[in-house]
């Protein structure tokens, strides 16, 4: 497995992905973001003539902004979460639910209109592949002994790809990075916002299939144990579930943003109010993620901060 690592301009700096040789056929693990830079790296350092399977662990810019100008160059076949194609095929839909929840959370009309101008043009939604195929629903990974585990942490889409020893990870574990569980809409439903809490205490069981796997991050150094990251992650959940609790009671979430450091971006505010919404939904049900815990054997281990704040 081969490291490819690419500049971007986004507050996450440089992203990883990833080739492998398997079976004889070249993979590539997520693309890279759409820039000059992404292109350039792709042409010098890819075998786009060699190219056949392109697996993204989910769609954001970073990690898929070339899938669309790589089907366009290689004959590589895409492939992409399920659920990114819920959100491609039902893009407006889900624009416009995803306002009335930023409505109902206590943003003002004129914020939810800022916002939607900040999701315009390529820089947030590349142009997608003209052709893909959803990753779970095909069988040409499996044939190329490569597993899927679907474990919505920081969007409902992200996948692990694991194989060998390898697992790639994208954003779902990061060393030093609280993965911002984004808010958005149930693309199963489109009726209520996704339950991003209790998707990532499901997660968590699947992740500890990982140990002992080498884990490929999307971002930063290597990730040093699938435990240290979890517990880390956990440390900061737990912080700041009890600096929101310390003054939350009875504001909205648009609220307590206000009263959070970080400026007035439109886009900041929706990461801002995408965390609030997490730990509201962890301080009102805490034991579904010590459950969680104590089954992959690693409550005892935050059970003092735990028990601080829940």
């Amino acid at each position: 497995m081969q490291q490819h690592t690419i500049p971007t301009p986004y507050m996450v700096g440089d992203v990883h992905i990833y080739t492998a040789e398997i079976e004889g056929e070249l993979v590539l693990f997520d693309t890279g973001p759409s820039t000059a830079a992404g292109i350039d790296h792709l042409r010098r350092h890819v075998d786009l003539r060699r190219l056949r399977h392109v697996l993204v662990t989910h769609c954001h810019i970073d990690h898929y902004g070339l899938a669309g100008w790589l089907g366009e160059h290689s004959e590589a076949q895409i492939y992409l979460p399920r659920k990114d194609d819920l959100k491609l095929r039902h893009h407006q839909r889900r624009v416009e639910h995803l306002q009335q929840l930023l409505l109902g959370c206590g943003f003002t009309a004129d914020f939810v209109a800022a916002f939607r101008s900040s999701l315009s043009g390529d820089q947030v939604f590349p142009p997608e592949p003209k052709r893909y195929t959803v990753a779970e629903e095909a069988d040409l990974p499996g044939r190329l002994g490569i597993s899927i585990l679907p474990c919505p942490g920081h969007s409902q889409s992200d996948l692990v790809y694991r194989w060998g020893n390898y697992a790639v990870t994208g954003d779902v574990l990061l060393r030093g990075i609280f993965q911002v569980p984004l808010l958005d809409v149930d693309l199963e439903t489109f009726a209520g916002r996704f339950g991003n809490y209790r998707a990532y205490c499901a997660s968590l069981l699947e992740l500890a299939r990982l140990r002992g796997c080498r884990i490929l991050p999307g971002h930063r150094h290597d990730v040093p144990g699938l435990n240290e990251t979890i517990l880390a992650y956990l440390g900061k959940l737990i912080d700041r579930a009890a600096r929101i609790r310390d003054f939350d009671a009875g504001l909205s979430v648009a609220e307590v943003v206000a009263r959070l450091p970080g400026g007035d971006d439109p886009f900041y505010a929706y990461l801002k109010a995408s965390e609030v919404l997490f730990m509201r939904d962890f301080l009102a049900d805490p034991e579904r993620l010590r459950a969680a815990l104590e089954q992959i054997g690693l409550f005892a281990r935050v059970a003092p901060a735990f028990a601080a704040v829940a």
